[in-house]
This record gives structure tokens, C-alpha cells and sequence, in this order.
């Protein structure tokens, strides 16, 4: 799961053939966006890049994922989103140029979004970021994750860090702690880093085989062509910006 991911060669195998068109391709090259068509169905299609900046979600990132979402929803294109996200970028110049303002447009999009939303956990979808990259707790109509999909606040070895960090420095030999902490990141791992205990909370419809996603994505589609959706009588939104 550590090695980087190129999500294009994802995104070729999921619509058909010669059909995506990515557009704004020179920004914000960690969220990559574009139009498709999977099974003759045109959607828009947001994914995490783990090639660039390990799939991060950043303030040039989330903007450019918001007004593609706000775009397709406008003239009623489906969302697929392909999700393998560690979390936001850190770093001080992240928060200094508002990196929660800016994330804020990606859940406000997703929210207000009244197409059919489909998400495919492909790896690691950790914290806000995953909450961004719309969950079913934000509107998603369905949630596919595949067998390796890591699903959680953080983490398991920063998580273990935090819990267990005392317990750890307290052991003095080090193949002891090693041997220690290992034990505690597999405990984590089967206990919360994984999509059999978010299918189990509802979070998830459904734990996929990756080969079979183009279908179960297709086939889901389908059924959602019919949605309607509406919203509380009211002018608009007051969206972050």
C-alpha cells in the first residue's frame, strides 16, 4: 500500500474504452478530474493521484475538485470517486492559506450535490480527507471498497504512536518494543484499518473484488438514473469561500 498508485491506469480500465477526457490536467496534479463513460453513461470522474504528493488533498486540490463537482452536478453528470487519500496536506503554509476554508468547498459540493454520487474505496482513505472525498455520511448513494481498502481516523503505526506511545517508550529493548509495536499496529489494523469494520458500521455497501468494479460501478449507474433528489425550500447555500 506504500507504493505510489497511478490512478490513470485505474481510471482507463474503469470507463470505456478512449472515453475519459481530463480536463484542467496542469493543476493541481494530486486530484486528477475529468468526463467519461462507463457502460455508455456519462459521469464525472474525481480521483486521488497517489503518484503526486501521495494523493493529498491540498487548497489547489480541493478548489479543483470542488468547481468539478459543482460543475457536473449543474448539468446533471453522475459522480464516480476514486478515493486513496492518507489526509490533508500539513504544513504551515497549508493552514496559513486555509486549508479547512478550502476543504470546505469539496464537503459543501458533495453535500449540495443532488446526482448520483458513487465512491470506490481503492486504498487508503483516512480522515477528513476521506470525509472530502465524499463518504456515505455526505451523500454518497453507494460506497464499494476493495479487500485492501484502509479505512480510518489515521494510520495504524501514528495511531499506535498516540494510544500505545507511553507503553512503547517504556520498554527498554528495542527488538522487545519493535516486536511490541508490530503486534499493536496488526491489533489496529483488524480492529479499525479496514473495510470489513466499516461495512459492518453501515459506512460501506459493499467489499468488491477490484476486477469486478467496472461492473458493480456500471450496474449501480444504472439503478440511480432514476434519483431524485430534493432540498429544503430555500434560494441557495451559503458556501464557504
Amino acid at each position: 500500500n506504500n507504493t505510489p498508485l497511478d490512478v490513470q491506469k485505474v481510471i482507463a480500465r474503469l470507463v470505456d474504452e478512449g472515453s475519459f477526457m481530463e480536463v484542467h490536467a496542469n493543476f493541481a496534479g494530486n486530484v486528477v478530474v475529468g468526463f467519461g463513460r462507463i457502460c455508455g453513461v456519462v459521469v464525472g470522474i474525481i480521483a486521488n493521484q497517489p503518484a503526486v504528493k501521495a494523493g493529498c488533498l491540498d487548497i489547489d486540490a480541493s478548489d479543483k475538485a470542488a468547481r468539478f463537482i459543482r460543475c457536473c452536478d449543474a448539468f446533471n453528470i453522475p459522480l464516480v470517486n476514486l478515493v486513496d487519500v492518507p489526509g490533508f496536506l500539513p504544513g504551515k503554509q497549508q493552514e496559513r492559506g486555509g486549508i479547512i476554508r478550502h476543504g470546505a468547498k469539496m464537503i459543501y459540493a458533495y453535500s449540495s450535490a443532488s446526482v448520483p454520487k458513487v465512491t470506490l474505496i481503492m486504498r487508503k482513505a483516512y480522515g477528513g480527507a476521506y470525509i472530502a472525498m465524499c463518504c456515505k455520511g455526505l451523500g454518497a448513494d453507494a460506497v464499494f471498497a476493495w479487500p485492501c481498502a484502509e479505512i480510518a481516523v489515521m494510520g495504524a503505526a501514528g495511531a499506535v504512536q498516540i494510544l500505545y506511545g507511553r507503553e512503547l517508550k517504556g520498554i527498554e529493548d528495542a527488538a522487545a518494543r519493535d516486536a511490541r509495536q508490530k503486534e499493536l499496529v496488526a491489533e489496529y489494523e483488524k480492529a479499525f484499518s479496514n473495510p470489513y469494520a466499516a461495512a459492518a458500521s453501515d459506512q460501506v455497501t459493499d467489499i468488491i473484488d477490484p476486477k469486478d468494479s467496472r461492473a458493480r460501478i456500471a450496474l449501480t449507474l444504472r439503478t440511480l438514473l432514476s434519483k431524485r433528489e430534493t432540498h429544503p425550500a430555500k434560494k441557495h447555500g451559503n458556501m464557504p469561500l
